[in-house]
């Protein structure tokens, strides 16, 4: 059989631990005995990002904005014992953070639905895609804890020297106070880059805050995004068939206990955090769950929405068998490959895509499946398969 062919490379960024070791498990079985692969490699292993100071994350992002399409391996993000375990030279900032700053992109997280791993909310027939933006708010929150009575204010200094002045609260006692900020150019981009996966996957978009209480800091959310739909995308989501939804973020809740699903639902940086968790584990499970960065420019990049699977990773370096669910990372790579596939015209990488895809789930449905989803599947007397042999069991579909 002739291999799939490529006329443009996707940037592969590597990872960690058993990620890793499912990584070249999904390349080995899955991918090239059918593609002639072109990538641009890059290790993002934690102990070559400390050996290039980092600058190898770096590289990485800025080869996405030439090539368009990147797929990531899930990577350690270290703490204090990770510098002591891997003797790093200092703790190293998240690969994921460093790469959307670049980007400057917007996280869509969706869930992969499969007959037999229900959802716990039984109306929801269809998966719902979280847009986070993952800038400003309490993330880059300042703090203070107040002592006593006292007067605090917001005060913004102008660069000419004038003043504005905003009381918070007259202290009578102790407390605690709490600024945050945003910029409207992040808000644009992140508007945009939800307008335009809307579009790009043909999905009405909603989008909630709670604009009645924050008249200001809600309000520009509200009026940016409004702003953007009536002057770039309104005609682009009539001939496409779908529609922007706004209302405030407790309806939206109510909603979207009540709806289907098939939707995006973009939230601000703290909504998006807590309702994808919601989302994810809803769904069944976080192994099941697909994350694409996507910038207001049209770059892409790919990944599971888990981490490195540690534990795991420490029985296989011991020789012990594991059963890693690798449906995310599977479907990382085949959102990357759909979309080099569309942006270079190439069909036949497109359709292995779905090819993939719908081996993947097929197995699962068939009763065989790693632990992690035999524990909560209502399949009867499902088949528990190690890591690779899951693995093999969709290359034999495929």
């Amino acid at each position: 059989m002739d291999k799939i062919k490529m006329t443009t490379p996707i940037v592969e960024m590597d990872g960690d631990e058993m990620t890793r070791i499912l990584w070249k498990m999904i390349k080995d079985h899955l991918l090239l005995p059918y593609i002639d692969l072109k990538t641009e490699y890059y290790d993002l292993g934690l102990e070559y990002r400390d050996e290039t100071d980092d600058q190898v994350t770096v590289d990485s992002a800025n080869a996405t904005k030439k090539y368009k399409v990147a797929v990531k391996c899930a990577t350690i993000t270290p703490n204090a014992a990770r510098v002591k375990e891997y003797n790093l030279k200092e703790m190293w900032k998240s690969p994921n953070g460093t790469i959307r700053a670049i980007l400057d992109g917007t996280v869509f997280r969706a869930p992969i639905v499969v007959k037999g791993i229900e959802p716990c909310v039984k109306n929801w027939k269809k998966p719902i895609t979280i847009a986070r933006h993952a800038y400003g708010d309490v993330y880059k929150g300042s703090e203070m804890k107040i002592p006593g009575a006292g007067k605090v204010e917001l005060v913004y200094t102008a660069e000419d020297g004038s003043e504005t002045r905003e009381l918070v609260h007259n202290f009578a006692g102790a407390g605690i106070v709490q600024g945050m900020h945003n910029i409207n150019n992040s808000i644009e981009s992140f508007a945009r880059s939800c307008f335009n996966y809307a579009l790009d996957t043909k999905q009405d978009l909603w989008f909630a805050t709670k604009d009645t209480i924050s008249k200001k800091y809600d309000h520009t959310f509200k009026d940016i995004f409004q702003d953007i739909f009536d002057a770039e995308y309104t005609a682009k989501f009539e001939e496409a068939g779908i529609t922007y939804f706004y209302t405030l973020i407790d309806d939206a809740v109510a909603r979207v206990m009540k709806s289907e699903g098939g939707y995006i639902w973009a939230c601000k940086n703290y909504d998006g955090d807590v309702m994808s968790d919601m989302v994810s584990s809803a769904f069944g499970s976080l192994a099941m769950m697909t994350s694409v960065l996507v910038s207001p420019d049209g770059d892409y990049e790919y990944e599971a929405a888990h981490g490195t699977v540690q534990r795991h990773y420490y029985k296989h370096l011991k020789g012990e068998e594991t059963s890693t669910n690798s449906v995310a990372t599977i479907f990382a790579w085949t959102g990357a490959l759909r979309k080099r596939g569309e942006l270079d015209g190439n069909n036949d990488l497109m359709d292995f895509a779905d090819k993939l895809e719908k081996a993947t789930i097929d197995t699962i449905e068939s009763g065989e499946m790693t632990k992690d989803l035999a524990l909560i599947t209502t399949i009867p007397n499902p088949t528990v398969l190690n890591s690779e042999d899951f693995i093999k069991a969709i290359a034999a579909r495929l």
